[in-house]
């Protein structure tokens, strides 16, 4: 049996989820903070939905250009950049909460807004430089470990973020919060320039230009059947089953549960997904990782089906608990199928695809929660995503057979 801790003894990658912890902890702090905020101000649904989308729409815009960036600049010199822009962000709307300006009573949400935006661009850079930077901190034969111990790095982060941020709001208010969000991005930004840098890889299409580089990068993703598949399972799952962005409305208006048990409830898919990650870590998926993708994508539809009907509060936080676990199964083999079968010289640009499919579908998926909440009501809404999401899989599975019959990856 292989050794789940070995990628910890190598310093650079230490340093690298150390950073990441940081960052996500600081990311999922500040995400709950400015829902809070604007549904106190607005009471809107489609408000909410609007931070993702403003998050979302400058991340796509830059994704493959961001991508090509990090095939062809030092990696870590774009995470650098793009966290330092971050410190930035958080250091506005820390800014914003204090109240010694005025904008927020003169403009409302949108001095908010506008800082989500900023933030999106420097995301969209940040997501493809990490993504083709940790795989060279480590040996290929480690990849799989290394984005479990990633996964359980990150999905700790997000138990912590959304569970502190409801209590610092709920008894400190939301400049502290604010405050904390600030001060773990600096430390994030500390640890990273503790990483060595990493030259890059060999490119065989370095005398392409830019253009070319970019259209190399989207036919690899949309010629490889396994690769394109696992990446639209996700995006529908995440673009229609996810339920993030109503967690407000439902603590408050469904579930009575108050801002605490609105954290316990932003904190739930994580706690699942931590929980199977740590049984990853330990048994490592060998075999039929084709249909345990399908069958899992399958179960959190179900999951959100669920939630959107339950009234019961520890029901719904063991279906989201049981969504989260689901989502890991995903996330783990989906990132480990791009890792391996991408060239280390098309990272960059291939994980810029990535991003528009599915993490920017995070954002847009907020979005089009908060349209259909408006328009069928919260509960509703729900429901319909997780029957969305079934029905996807179902049309998937059928179409896709390679990555139904996918055994493992080398």
């Amino acid at each position: 049996m292989s050794d789940p801790y070995a990628v910890l003894r190598i310093a650079d990658f230490r340093f690298y989820i150390s950073a990441r912890f940081c960052v996500t902890l600081a990311i999922q702090i500040q995400g709950v903070v400015v829902g809070l905020q604007v549904y106190y101000l607005t009471k809107d649904p489609l408000a909410l939905g609007l931070i993702g989308l403003a998050e979302a729409i400058p991340s796509i815009v830059v994704s493959l250009y961001a991508g090509h960036v990090a095939d062809v600049v030092n990696r870590k010199k774009i995470i650098v950049w793009c966290m330092s822009t971050l410190v930035l962000c958080s250091s506005l709307l820390l800014f914003f909460s204090t109240g010694v300006g005025l904008f927020l009573d003169k403009f409302g949400v949108i001095p908010i807004y506008s800082v989500i935006f900023i933030s999106g661009i420097a995301r969209g850079f940040l997501t493809p430089a990490n993504f083709s930077f940790m795989p060279q901190l480590i040996p290929r034969e480690l990849f799989q470990g290394a984005v479990t111990v990633n996964s359980t790095i990150w999905e700790t982060a997000s138990i912590a973020g959304p569970a502190v941020a409801g209590i610092l709001a709920a008894k400190l208010g939301l400049t502290i919060a604010y405050s904390v969000d600030v001060f773990l991005t600096v430390v994030g930004l500390m640890l990273v320039f503790a990483v060595s840098n990493k030259p890059l890889p060999p490119d065989e299409g370095e005398h392409q230009g830019m253009i070319d580089k970019i259209k190399v990068g989207l036919d690899f993703v949309f010629t490889n059947k396994i690769v394109l598949a696992a990446i639209s399972l996700d995006l529908f799952a995440v673009l229609f089953g996810g339920a993030v962005a109503l967690l407000p409305i439902f603590a408050e208006e469904i579930l009575h549960v108050g801002e605490v048990g609105f954290g316990a409830l932003r904190a739930a898919p994580s706690i699942g997904a931590l929980l199977m990650a740590f049984v990853l870590m330990h048994n490592p998926i060998r075999r039929n990782m084709g249909r345990l993708l399908l069958w899992c994508v399958t179960g959190f539809g179900f999951c959100m089906i669920g939630f959107g009907l339950s009234t019961w509060f520890w029901l719904s936080l063991f279906l989201l608990i049981a969504s989260g676990a689901f989502d890991c199964v995903s996330v783990i083999i989906r990132t480990t199928l791009l890792q391996t079968l991408t060239p280390d010289s098309m990272k960059g640009r291939v994980s810029a695809v990535n991003n528009i499919f599915i993490g920017s579908s995070n954002e847009i998926g907020m979005f089009e929660s908060g349209v259909a909440a408006r328009a069928f009501g919260t509960a509703p809404s729900v429901v319909f995503g997780g029957c969305v999401t079934v029905a996807v899989v179902g049309t998937i599975s059928w179409f896709g057979k390679s990555l139904r019959r996918l055994q493992k990856v080398s």
